[in-house]
This record gives structure tokens, C-alpha cells and sequence, in this order.
């Protein structure tokens, strides 16, 4: 291994670790020294890559706002429907969030602003939704009197809450919880023949999306309390 690679390795570590106690502790409360230690290094390599605690949070956040940006590139040059795309998104951000500490620590610090934000994080998943919603409206895919603008408000508030709450309880980011989500709004969102083929449960999904959750085109019943809450999220909607 040449000393590129090594200190790649060790730049590498030093993120994941500083993650992980951003993570556990929070960033005021991460220390230099437990970071140096997560990684095996001494505290001497970690100031080699890194000046300050600071510089150490940016480059988490840089970090996850590239594996973000990946995710983001999938959603938006995706083929199918805008709507599918949208809901496979949030299912493989969740599935992102879900695997790697990195994501989570660095979406975290940015809500917070507890460093020198590397992007607006939440600002750029905001365009994000209303852009394959106004793709959705410009295809005829939303339903009559339905708005980018509303339906994107209610898809911001929910996959931030579910984001927020997962920190105290991952489970929250599992397939079913977004599953659910999308088989309450699907039904009011998109057009008439539409929601027959989309599926909630997310059309990429390693197990073909039947989890017995009723989606979309399952073939699997949708269940009659979603159907009437539903209800009630599209007269909020329209």
C-alpha cells in the first residue's frame, strides 16, 4: 500500500469515526481524542488531515451530501413515472440513511448548523421533491385540483419527521413506515388509473416490493383505515 493509500484509509476512518460520535454525543460534545481513538490513529495523524473539530464536521458533511447527491441523480434521471420516482427515492434514502452512519451524522450537523455547512442539505431535498412533482403535474400525473406545491409541503413534513424520529429508533426508517406513508397519499395524489401502477413500497426494491403491506399494483389489499385516513389527507391536499 502506497502513502496515498494510507492516508486516504486514514481520512476515511478519521470521517467515519468523527460520524460516529457525532452521532452518539453530538457535536459539541464529540472530543478529538475519541474520534482519533474510533479510527486507530494518534491524535498527530488526525490534526495531519484535519485543523479543528470544525474541519473535521465539514468534511462529514461533505460526505453525506455526496451519497445524498447520488441518491438525488437516481430520482431525477430515472425513467417511469415522476410520482415512482419520488416514492422510490425516499425509499433508497431511507435504505442510505439506514446503512450509513456518515449520512445520518452529516444530515444531522446540517439541520443543526453545528459546523461550516457544506450545503443546505434539507434546502436541496426540498427542490428535490417539488421537482419531480411539477414533472409529475406537467405528465398529467396528479389528480384534479392537486398542486406541486401542497403535495410537496405534506412529502417534506413527513419524510423529515420520520428522519428525526429515526434518530432515537431506526425501525422508523424500514420499509413499511414509508410504505404506509405513500399507500395514504397515493391514492390522492395521482391521477385516475394511475395509482393502480404505482407501488408504494418502491418499484426497486430487492424483494420486488411485497411485503403484505397492500401497495399499489401488489395485488395485495389496501387496508380500509388507510383508505379513510387517506381520504383525509386529500381534501388537505386540494
Amino acid at each position: 500500500m502506497t502513502k496515498q493509500d494510507r492516508a486516504v484509509r486514514t481520512r476515511l476512518a478519521l470521517i467515519r469515526s468523527a460520524a460516529e460520535q457525532f452521532e452518539d454525543r453530538g457535536y459539541v460534545r464529540a472530543g478529538l481524542v475519541q474520534i482519533s481513538a474510533g479510527a486507530g490513529v494518534s491524535s498527530g495523524a488526525l490534526h495531519f488531515h484535519f485543523a479543528n473539530k470544525a474541519a473535521v464536521a465539514e468534511a462529514v458533511e461533505h460526505a453525506a451530501a455526496d451519497s445524498l447527491r447520488e441518491a438525488a441523480e437516481r430520482g431525477r434521471d430515472g425513467d417511469g413515472p415522476a410520482l415512482q420516482r419520488l416514492v422510490d427515492l425516499t425509499h433508497h434514502v431511507a435504505r442510505v440513511l439506514c446503512a450509513d452512519v456518515v449520512v445520518r451524522a452529516g444530515l444531522r450537523l446540517n439541520a443543526e448548523g453545528g459546523a461550516g455547512r457544506a450545503r443546505d442539505l434539507r434546502r436541496e431535498w426540498r427542490e428535490l421533491v417539488h421537482g419531480l412533482l411539477a414533472e409529475a403535474e406537467r405528465r398529467g400525473e396528479l389528480a384534479v385540483g392537486v398542486t406541486p406545491q401542497r403535495t410537496g409541503a405534506v412529502v417534506l413534513a413527513a419524510t423529515t419527521g420520520i428522519e428525526v424520529l429515526a434518530r432515537e429508533d431506526q425501525g422508523r426508517l424500514a420499509r413499511p413506515s414509508l410504505t404506509d406513508l405513500w399507500q395514504l397519499l397515493l391514492p390522492c395524489v395521482a391521477a385516475p388509473g394511475l395509482v393502480e401502477v404505482l407501488d408504494p413500497a418502491g418499484s426497486g426494491s430487492p424483494d420486488g416490493g411485497s411485503e403484505g403491506n397492500g401497495p399499489a399494483g401488489s395485488g395485495a389489499p389496501a387496508d380500509p383505515g388507510l383508505q379513510t385516513e387517506a381520504c383525509r389527507v386529500g381534501l388537505a391536499l386540494r
